[in-house]
This record gives structure tokens, C-alpha cells and sequence, in this order.
């Protein structure tokens, strides 16, 4: 299979990368060109329609976005361009094509009224980044001859490098030589190893059950266990406090508003038998042996990430 791979060069697209270059000739472009990704701004309808023409993929992923919620308060615009219209160009792109699509979502979309959500649940997103993946996310479903959503929770994965969420952020602060951790109680969620959510995907594929997915980790927790077994597993519970705190704690830097529970189920998948998503506590050991394992606050280095 053929597979242009859009917005590739974030933590989602490394995993997608390794799991799709060895099976499937592949394509992947980003605003970040590197070795394997070629330059494609794909808020130019025209340019990304040209390029993916001009390759004749057998299947679009669209994987970019803007993810940063305050980023998306303060820039609203930007937001809908890169989160929404480009997502109205790929389904664009891939009907006239007569090819299927991948849209990535989020749980965000959901205002955490309930404890969990499953695929069949009803959207209410809260602010300008859940606002704008809703959008995107409603009008693959609406507009899209074949397509796979698949909602990703908490997203773990990519290393200092190319990791920009909860568990960088922990490992950021150690590495600066913090010894006191403010980790909020009041947010529940379910982590997503973006290799997981890579086979997951592949799994998926073939099987011509397009539609909406939840596809998180398995297991519901809280940002605050998440800290405690991110200490536990790299054996520095002696040498960092954890600090629990609620959501008004960070309310000047992190502004935007989030839902209190972000837990998704994944039912759709498990009632087809092709759910492959690990345990959370599982996908974080493995991911921190392989990127974090020499994560010290004395050192203030990280060894082998």
C-alpha cells in the first residue's frame, strides 16, 4: 500500500513512521522537513492537493495539528486553519482521489460531565483546540466517502525531542534539577502510547470498518497516578516530592479550559475484537526504559533519550 502521511513530524508521526515504512511504501510530508519528511504546508489547499495527487497514495493520513490549548486560545485562527479547514482539504483531497482517510481526534472533544466515554457518545467541546478537532472530526463523518477517526486520549510517546506533553514536561523539570513536582488531582483521563495507537491503526486498516474510534490505552487514571508511577517506575519517589494540587493551582499559565475527564472506552474496537491497546502503566514502563531510563535530578542530564 501507498500511504501519504500528512503532518508527520510530530511524536504521533515518529510512531507512525516506524510502523508503516517497513510494511508499506510511504510518504510523509510536514511544515519541519527532516530526512524522511518533505516540506508540505497543508494549510495550502492547493499545494497538499498537488502533492498528493502527484504521488497517487492508496490511503491519506492526515495527522497535524495545533495540540496546544493555550496556543489555540490566544491564536483562534490559526487554530481553525491548521485544525479544521486542512481537514476539509483532505477530505477533499481524498474523494476526488476515491481514497480513504485517517483523521486523528482527541478526547478534549468531550466536556467531562461523564466519568468515561465511549465511541458513541455525544461531543460538547469546551474551548478553541476541542472546538476546532470537533470540527474536523464531524466533517470527515459528514463529508468523507471512507475514512477512520480515531480518538487518541492523553498522548504519550517521541522522546525529549519530539514529546511535548505530560510526561516531557515531568522529565523537563527533573532534568532542570526540580525536586518538587505540582501535579493536579482534579483531571482523569486515559493515556495513549503513540506506538500502541500506531499498530492499533495498522490493525485497523485492512478491515474496511471505517468509522469512528476511541483508541486510548487501556486503564483510567488521573494526571496525579500518571507522576506517581512516572517516579515509581524511574526510581525517584526518594528523590522528588509530589505536590498534589487542583487545576486553579496552574490557572495563569494553563488558562484554556479542559474537561475534568477525558476517559475514553474503547468499545467499538473491543466488540470487533481488534483492540490491541496495552495497559497504560505497560506503554509508559516500556516508553520510559526506552527514552527516559537516564533521567536523574542530581545529574540534571538525561542519558540515552
Amino acid at each position: 500500500m501507498r500511504i501519504y502521511i500528512a503532518g508527520a513530524g510530530g511524536m504521533l508521526g515518529d510512531a507512525f513512521i516506524r510502523r508503516f515504512k517497513e510494511a508499506h511504501e510511504i510518504k510523509c510530508s510536514d511544515l519541519h522537513p527532516s530526512i524522511d519528511i518533505e516540506y508540505c504546508d497543508f494549510r495550502d489547499h492547493r499545494e497538499y492537493g498537488r502533492q498528493v495527487s502527484d504521488w497517487k497514495p492508496d490511503f491519506l493520513f492526515h495527522l497535524g495539528a495545533h495540540t496546544d490549548l493555550e496556543y489555540c486560545e490566544r491564536n483562534p485562527d490559526d487554530a481553525y486553519l491548521t485544525n479544521t479547514l486542512s481537514v476539509e482539504s483532505a477530505v477533499q483531497i481524498a474523494n476526488t482521489m476515491g481514497i480513504p482517510l485517517l483523521y486523528i481526534s482527541t478526547a478534549g472533544i468531550f466536556d467531562g460531565s461523564k466519568d468515561f466515554y465511549d465511541d458513541w457518545d455525544s461531543p460538547n467541546p469546551l474551548g478553541v483546540y476541542a472546538r476546532t478537532k470537533f470540527l474536523g472530526e464531524r466533517y470527515v463523518v459528514e463529508n468523507a466517502h471512507r475514512y477512520f477517526v480515531c480518538r487518541a486520549g492523553w498522548m504519550m510517546g517521541g522522546g525529549m525531542q519530539k514529546d511535548k506533553k505530560f510526561i516531557m514536561k515531568l522529565a523537563a523539570q527533573i532534568r532542570d534539577g526540580r525536586r518538587e513536582l505540582n501535579v493536579v488531582t482534579d483531571k482523569l483521563g486515559t493515556p495513549t502510547y503513540t506506538h500502541d495507537f500506531a499498530a492499533n491503526v495498522a490493525a485497523l486498516l485492512h478491515t474496511e470498518f471505517y468509522g469512528v474510534y476511541n483508541m486510548a490505552c487501556e486503564g483510567a487514571t488521573s494526571r496525579f497516578e500518571v507522576a506517581q508511577e512516572f517516579l515509581r517506575l524511574l526510581e525517584l519517589r526518594q528523590d522528588v516530592r509530589l505536590n498534589p494540587v487542583d487545576s486553579s493551582f496552574f490557572k495563569r499559565d494553563y488558562f484554556a479550559p479542559r474537561p475534568d475527564s477525558e476517559r475514553l472506552v474503547n468499545r467499538k474496537l473491543a466488540l470487533r475484537r481488534l483492540n490491541i491497546m496495552r495497559d497504560w502503566k505497560i506503554c509508559l514502563a516500556e516508553y520510559l526504559r526506552e527514552s527516559y531510563s537516564g533521567l536523574t535530578p542530581s545529574q540534571g542530564t538525561i542519558r540515552g533519550a
